[in-house]
């Protein structure tokens, strides 16, 4: 009986391997980089033979399951030496993986073409120089020199002749990104890049108070005009535009994804956790009809908290304190998941927005501005829109996230510390956030009979075709609840003499007026009174047909003291961009004109913005004076 007995027990282990072998095993662990002992993010683990792989989440860690016959287990890392590891059972198995040996000698060659670089540059005593805001040239640490911060180029908005050009059209811009840029260059003791002035961006950072509208548009237009402060014979005129403010319990829910980037570059003070922090202050003003889910990207892209409540504070900020840097950066990849999992919670009539929240440095996968701004345009036609964050310095990718918020039907905010947080995500919470009125268009027809020459100041960036302006599908920006938009144009009344208007022949073939005889030929309104024209186009949201407004203005000529505090102060802050820009139409401005416009102009000033905006010319007065004694010499 006992060889009988050995067959059955043999029997009873082969049919229980079988049905474990059925039913596979379950491995979990930890992959570290093998020098450093770091985790690493976004490792591809599988089973040999098998179609499926998991990745290794933010702190390295990983659980795969095989299936029968399945026990060869494979970790794969791009810069790394991929490992194979035979699996009996189920278990744990840490991993520490070794750098690629071509990458740890191109590495090594880096370091030491570095070394030499500096020894060169003390031996032959060379200073680097940059050329800056003001005509100025700023010189530079060897940590600055590394800096690949980038900056769309803009080619400042020339006077154009109302005979010719009659018509001016762009599209508004609410975002005011560029301003708190500026201040943190500012506040660090330097004067920002010129490509880092958007003049525009810099006049709609501050706060108007236009009046509400008064009838069923969503929006209202607001006009000023007075002399030009940096030149008398000239006049500015003001276009500023109030979007209705909604009470806070009347605005539709809200579908938000945060797609926040924890890669490497995040690991600094003034980017993770300032992220971390201002999403936190976010979460404080949901309501509870509105949800949250985050996303994060680094080497991998992960779901990190499925759509949440916004009543279920406690939950999202673990959530966000939980969030850690570290990996390369693959944004493309995150941007898509980001939109997919606003797409499986859309809400229909609600607030559906992916909020980014980068130093834009995305450098795996999708990544040039142009795949980008296709993949985006391609997104906002679900009815999600994009709300961009910025942070950081050294590598903000300033056009990337431009490109993204204006192609992604949202804003664009740089957040630099928590007041800014606050002031963009809670001050403004209603305009950061819900759109009244999409694709709003201006247009502006000069009336020749008054206006020689006009200059858009700004909106380089926002400039349409004047056929665009009555296409319903050519994109334009948004605007918020409570948002405020202003635009300025200065003006060269006719009979003025100007350096700046150039001369173009006369049409051959269309009626032109003869101005010094009286003659109006073709003008329908020479006569009228009026300097110009508005018009303005916005579609309400979820609605392809767009409605206009239209509004004559009359030439009004009040005088520059008797102008409002907001008109002056606007005009000071284009002085202010103007001169950092080093603006051929900057004319008589100068730092000392542009503190007492201000100073003149601060009016109510709660939050204490207007202020902050002087202290800001008087430090920017005292480094452009520093700069041009060191150039000088």
């Amino acid at each position: 009986m006992k060889p009988l007995t050995k067959l059955l027990a043999f029997l009873l282990i082969i049919v229980a391997s079988a049905f474990s072998g059925a039913e596979g095993i379950t491995v979990s662990g930890t992959v570290t980089e093998s020098v450093s002992k770091k985790p690493l993010t976004g490792v591809s683990v599988s089973f040999k033979g098998s179609g499926t792989s998991v990745l290794t989440d933010l702190k390295g860690r990983y659980e795969i399951k095989s299936v029968a016959g399945q026990q060869v287990l494979i970790f794969r890392c791009k810069g790394y030496t991929t490992k194979e590891i035979r699996i009996s059972r189920s278990g744990v198995v840490n991993i520490a993986l070794d750098v690629e040996t071509n990458v740890r000698e191109t590495v090594k060659r880096r370091l030491i073409e570095l070394e030499q670089s500096a020894k060169m540059a003390v031996m032959n005593e060379v200073t680097l120089a940059v050329p800056m805001s003001g005509g100025h040239y700023q010189y530079i640490s060897d940590e600055q020199a590394h800096n690949t911060e980038s900056y769309n180029a803009i080619n400042e908005n020339r006077f154009l002749t109302a005979r010719q050009n009659p018509l001016s059209t762009f599209g508004i811009d609410v975002d005011a990104a560029s301003y708190s840029n500026i201040r943190r260059f500012v506040n660090n003791g330097q004067l920002p890049p010129v490509d880092a002035v958007r003049i525009e961006e810099m006049i709609n950072y501050f706060d108007y108070d236009y009046p509400q509208p008064q009838n069923n548009d969503p929006v209202a237009v607001n006009t000023e005009i007075s002399a030009a402060p940096w030149n008398e014979q000239h006049r500015l005129v003001k276009i500023g535009l109030q979007g209705r403010t909604m009470p806070t319990d009347n605005l539709p829910a809200s579908n938000l994804v945060f797609l926040i980037d924890v890669s490497g570059s995040m690991d600094m003070p003034n980017k993770l956790p300032l992220v971390k922090s201002s999403m936190k202050l976010l979460v404080d003003q949901l309501r509870a009809k509105d949800r949250v889910a985050i996303v994060v990207y680094a080497s991998a892209t992960g779901l990190v908290l499925q759509s949440t409540s916004g009543e279920k504070k406690q939950v999202i900020k673990d959530s966000i304190n939980k969030l850690e840097a570290g990996g390369s950066t693959a944004g493309g990849a995150g941007i898509t998941l980001a939109y997919k999992v606003a797409a499986d919670n859309f809400i229909k009539g609600g607030n559906n927005r992916v909020i980014l929240a980068t130093d834009g440095d995305f450098n795996v996968g999708v990544s040039s501005d142009a795949e980008m701004q296709r993949l985006i345009e391609q997104k906002r036609e679900s009815g999600i829109s994009l709300t961009v964050l910025g942070y950081g310095m050294g590598n903000y990718k300033d056009s990337k996230m431009e490109t993204l918020a204006d192609k992604g039907n949202g804003n664009y905010a740089y957040i630099d510390n928590i007041s800014e947080a606050k002031k963009t995500l809670v001050n403004e919470f209603g305009g950061t956030l819900f759109t009244i009125a999409s694709d709003v268009k201006l247009q502006v027809e000069f009336n020749p009979a008054k206006v020689q020459a006009y200059r858009l100041i700004g909106y380089e960036n926002r400039l349409l075709n004047k056929e665009d302006f009555n296409n319903d599908k050519k994109d334009a920006g948004d605007l918020g609840s409570g948002h405020k938009v202003t635009a300025l144009y200065e003006v060269i009344p006719v009979g003025v003499k100007s350096t700046f208007i150039e001369k173009v022949d006369d049409l051959k073939y269309q009626l032109t007026p003869d101005l010094k005889s009286g003659d109006q030929g073709h003008l329908k309104s020479g006569d009228s009174g009026e300097l110009l024209t508005i018009k303005l186009r916005y579609k309400r949201p979820g609605e392809t047909a767009s409605k206009l407004m239209e509004q004559a203005v009359p030439d009004r000529n009040v005088s520059w003291t008797r102008s409002s505090d907001n008109f002056r102060f606007t005009a000071a802050v284009a002085g202010y961009g103007m001169m950092l820009r080093n603006s051929e139409f900057r004319q008589k401005t100068s730092y000392p004109n542009i503190i007492e416009w201000a100073e003149n102009a601060l009016g109510k000033d709660k939050e204490g913005y207007r202020a902050e905006f002087v202290r800001m010319v008087k430090a920017s007065e005292l480094m452009a004076k520093d700069l041009l004694s060191v150039n000088d010499k």
